[in-house]
């Protein structure tokens, strides 16, 4: 593989936006400096004082394989991820059959290969009957285990108590949690039945699936994390509330010590607020639900503090038909990846965030987290997985989505930021306007 060499960039890397040169070659960063000189037969970009950075990593998406390809798969899904800037992520258990043992767990793997536009990584999951399974799980097999405190799919409500204490105690790997308590929201979605029928309005959802359900379960996975010293990482957090549970402050402190309990934001808290169900009603539907303008503006600054340590997107994509239905029956959930970093950098232009905090939320404190090797920062050895960020406008429109379900929460905005290119350990996969050549996506691998 020949090399490439990018001149005039803006390097966006650990705190800092520098102007300089990358070159990379056989799928890994060979250089960074100032004044590279081209070698003969190398190919050279001149970035033009576009801003270039490590590749994100999303470390909550829903793929939907196996058993839901007729919503998404791993090969549309990671196509819209790579064309967003996103060149790895961890994929969600809950699928059919759910990821709940080690041989559920390879099967995903055997599935990617060859087929994934971006490295990947797969949950094992959690339920009330497979600790034994837990128990076993290898740690460089999987990112972490998924434990759902709140409602989901299938057999995957981990709601025993003496086996979510035991997973807290016993697990190999850190654990991520869906935070949301079933009891509350079961009762309380009663209440609106019992008031509306099948007809609740979708602006109620933040009040059936409330903030109270939130903060009480939020609240026991940070006491079981605390007693069995459990690294704990509490998933898309939506309200005001449950930012203080968390300690502010770097992921990773100034004497190499990380923290033990982290929690992540999502790209669509950082934008929709209550207001926005008027006009997007189920489309922006999900688990937990999108709040108050209020929490919206809080999140964004505990983002910007160091109080949320991660930003991911929860990609979770369903039809249209599946989404036009009424609100009791229509799913939770929204497909992102193909446009959360460029909502992310709409915070720059807004002044609220920098694009060094973007990356470090959305590269370097994931593969941190999750010890992800040799992926999420601009490094000499590192992975060649690179985004250039052009500052030009780009319009959604729904011709233009990628993600199998064929739309976005986002039709019709026009961000300020677009993706110029996107390469997956070294090759070229997005110019811009289109994928290029086939997917070069690998197995992330886990320094443990």
């Amino acid at each position: 593989m020949s090399s490439t060499l990018i001149v005039n960039a803006r390097l966006v890397n650990e705190g800092r936006e520098f102007d300089g040169d990358l070159r990379f070659g056989d799928g890994h960063i060979e250089a960074i400096g100032s004044g590279l000189a081209a070698r003969p037969g190398e190919t050279v970009i001149d970035a033009n004082g576009r801003r270039l950075l490590p590749g994100m990593i999303d470390d909550q998406v829903h793929f939907r394989e196996p058993g839901m390809e007729y919503k998404a798969d791993m090969a549309t899904e990671s196509a819209a991820a790579v064309a967003g800037g996103l060149t790895s992520f961890m994929d969600m258990p809950n699928t059919r059959p759910p990821t709940l043992d080690s041989a559920a767990l390879e099967d995903k793997y055997r599935r990617a290969a060859g087929r994934v536009w971006g490295n990947y990584g797969f949950y094992h999951g959690a339920s009330n009957d497979n600790l034994e399974a837990i128990r076993a799980l290898d740690p460089k097999a999987a990112p972490g285990i998924k434990v759902f405190m709140g409602a989901s799919t299938g057999n995957m409500l981990v709601d025993d108590p003496a086996t979510l204490d035991a997973i807290f105690r016993d697990t190999p790997v850190p654990i991520i949690t869906h935070c949301e308590d079933t009891p509350m929201i079961d009762a309380t979605f009663a209440e609106y039945r019992a008031k509306y029928g099948d007809d609740i309005p979708v602006e109620c959802h933040p009040d059936i699936r409330s903030r109270e359900a939130c903060i009480k379960s939020t609240r026991l996975a940070i006491d079981l994390a605390r007693r069995h010293g459990t690294r704990l990482h509490v998933l898309h957090i939506s309200t005001a509330d449950e930012l203080a549970l968390f300690e502010k402050g770097p992921l990773v402190r100034a004497d190499g010590s990380r923290k033990q309990i982290t929690a992540e934001t999502c790209v669509h808290f950082l934008h929709f607020a209550r207001p926005d169900y008027a006009r997007l009603g189920n489309l922006i539907k999900c688990n937990p639900a999108i709040k108050d303008v209020s929490d919206r503006d809080a999140i964004l600054r505990a983002l910007a503090e160091d109080v949320l340590d991660v930003l991911a997107t929860d990609h979770a994509p369903h039809t249209l038909e599946e989404k036009n239905k009424p609100y009791v029956d229509a799913p939770s959930g929204l497909p992102l990846v193909q446009y959360a970093l460029n909502l992310a950098l709409e915070k720059v232009h807004d002044g609220l965030l920098t694009t060094a905090q973007v990356v470090q939320k959305f590269a370097h404190a994931p593969a941190q987290l999750f010890d992800v090797e040799r992926r999420g920062f601009l490094r000499e050895g590192y992975a060649a997985d690179l985004v250039l960020v052009e500052d030009a406008p780009l319009t959604v429109r729904r011709e233009d989505v990628l993600s199998k379900c064929g739309w976005s929460p986002f039709e019709g905005m026009t961000f300020r930021s677009r993706i110029a290119s996107t390469w997956v350990n070294g090759v070229l996969a997005w110019d811009g306007d289109k994928l290029v050549g086939s997917p070069q996506g690998q197995r992330l691998t886990f320094d443990r």
